[in-house]
């Protein structure tokens, strides 16, 4: 009895402890059911509490419904919380990040706020579109640095104002010991393309740029593999960040057919052709492993008068820049690229992907094939391969868990019964063309002003004078980019031409100036 009476108080405390964990525990567990309720209801940009601007961008560029990455990222992004996604490309997931980013961005701050690093040039400037196309009614500026690009107007745009700055790892360190690029205000980093950077080589080199931001920062990791490397990197710099996998079920894969054709080396090149008579894609891109393939595919394509161009590592930067767009307004059918094209193509409507050659790793085939099927819509995908590549199809098969259906050879019945309409195909322009994006500059004209920061011009000036004319105000004046002897403005809501024309009356700084309507 003494025993029991010393123990009671203990019992009773244990009990109220008890008890209040189970309301603590049925408080939170309902607070986070309630949360994932509200995330599973939110389909659609507008369920956030997103601003005007934003919104108008995301409306413009065609984003109804969110994808399944968007949907499941874009809450805990939001929320300012680190983040390690492994999903496909094609799945949106530029603008998961993107979006709640821009939202973020402090207009008056100067000095960049996100850093985002990706492996390939093409990439970054994937990146740094979409990243101005959602942050266009903001007024955000975005730079893009990397090699083989003029280092000059790189330089020249950081130390302007600089909100978000996309690049590779090599030119960024470049920028960053030579002081051109701060990051002492940085909240975000984003590692877009995870796998591919450090297959690449530039682990040493993105971890060289992470010990030199702040230590308080959102960190965003995407992969569309995730290796272990990749694990390393994320429990080495990030802070209890959550992990989203995109499932199968939801992936571009799922919408890719996909074939295979064993063929020896010889006889390849006559196949390729065989297959794009037989299959007269609207739109195909064919892989090739080295920029002497490329080459050589090219070469053989252009002797049967193909409306095709080329693209690889070796060339110019202006020459793939300008490969690039030719694609995507549909001046030609046929890309035949290297890996240098896998990441950062964001074209909509690229119906097939050839692999002349198979890959030697898993990861590039699978961001080859990721070309197609975007935006929910389905593709095709074809690989070639001898006898002797039987190593790396085992990889892609195991890494996939399913096989690639084997097809027999081409018949010449086949190809000459679609050789009239291929040809057909072949001399007709496309009138289909979607540039992403375009919608964006309808109701907006750049002009130009014949004075920079060479006499003093400020963008105080520029916006004082424009506001000076009766029925219009701030809100109707978009990004302002002075550089040493010109500036440039957009206006915004369709009164361009009004403010042209009033501009070539009006003072700014003092004098009437040479207005003209700029060259997109």
């Amino acid at each position: 009895m003494f025993y029991f009476s010393r123990i009671k108080p203990l019992l009773s405390n244990i009990y109220l402890y008890i008890k209040w964990y189970h309301i603590v525990y049925n408080i939170q567990t309902n607070r986070l059911k309630k949360e994932r309720v509200d995330i599973l209801n939110k389909k659609n940009f507008k369920d956030y509490n997103l601003s005007d601007e934003i919104l108008k961008s995301v409306d413009l560029l065609g984003y109804k419904n969110l994808t399944k990455v968007q949907e499941e990222t874009l809450p805990i992004i939001l929320k300012g919380k680190d983040l390690v996604v492994k999903s496909q490309t094609g799945s949106g997931k530029t603008a998961a990040f993107a979006v709640p980013i821009c939202e973020s961005i402090y207009w008056d701050e100067r000095s960049p706020q996100a850093l985002v690093i990706v492996p390939t040039r093409e990439l970054a400037m994937q990146v740094r579109e979409e990243f101005f196309n959602i942050g266009r009614f903001k007024r955000l500026k975005i730079v893009e640095v990397y090699g083989k690009a003029p280092y000059g107007r790189q330089e020249r745009e950081l130390k302007e104002r600089a909100h978000v700055v996309v690049g590779t790892p090599g030119r960024i360190i470049d920028h960053l010991e030579r002081g051109n690029l701060r990051v002492d205000k940085i909240k975000y980093l984003v590692l877009d393309e995870s796998d591919e950077m450090l297959n690449m080589g530039f682990l040493e080199q993105v971890e060289n740029i992470i010990e030199k931001l702040p230590e308080e920062r959102v960190n965003l990791l995407f992969s569309a593999t995730m290796p272990e490397d990749i694990e390393e990197l994320s429990k080495k710099y990030m802070n209890n960040p959550s992990y989203i996998e995109i499932e199968s079920s939801s992936n571009t894969l799922d919408r890719i057919e996909q074939v295979r054709y064993n063929v020896e080396g010889i006889e390849k090149i006559e196949l390729l052709k065989d297959i794009t008579v037989v299959e007269n894609p609207d739109n195909c891109i064919i892989f090739c492993n080295t920029r002497d393939d490329v080459n050589f595919v090219y070469n053989a394509l252009m002797d049967e008068n193909y409306s095709c161009d080329k693209i690889h590592g070796g060339m110019e930067q202006r020459d793939r820049t300008e490969v690039m767009e030719d694609f995507k307004m549909g001046k030609f059918r046929f890309l035949v690229a290297t890996d240098v094209a896998a990441r950062g193509i964001d074209v909509e409507d690229i119906t097939h992907v050839i692999n002349y050659d198979i890959p030697r790793e898993v990861e590039p085939y699978i961001h080859r094939i990721g070309r197609t099927a975007r935006k929910g819509k389905t593709g095709k995908a074809i690989l070639l391969h001898d006898n002797y590549e039987e190593k790396y199809l085992k990889d892609i098969l195991e890494y996939m868990g399913k096989d690639i259906k084997l097809v027999e050879p081409l018949t010449e019945e086949e190809v000459e019964k679609n050789n009239a309409s291929f040809r057909k195909k072949m001399n007709e322009e496309r009138e289909d063309i979607r540039i992403k994006g375009e919608s964006l500059n309808e109701g907006i004209l750049k002009l130009h002003i014949n004075a920079g920061k060479k006499t003093k011009m400020r963008a105080g000036d520029v916006v004082g004078a424009i506001c000076s004319i009766d029925g219009v105000n701030v809100e109707d004046i978009g990004i302002i980019n002075i550089i040493d002897v010109s500036t440039f403005v957009e206006i915004l809501n369709n009164k361009g031409d009004m403010v042209y024309k009033a501009l070539q009356n009006t003072k700014i700084k003092g004098r009437v100036r040479n207005i003209s309507i700029a060259r997109r």
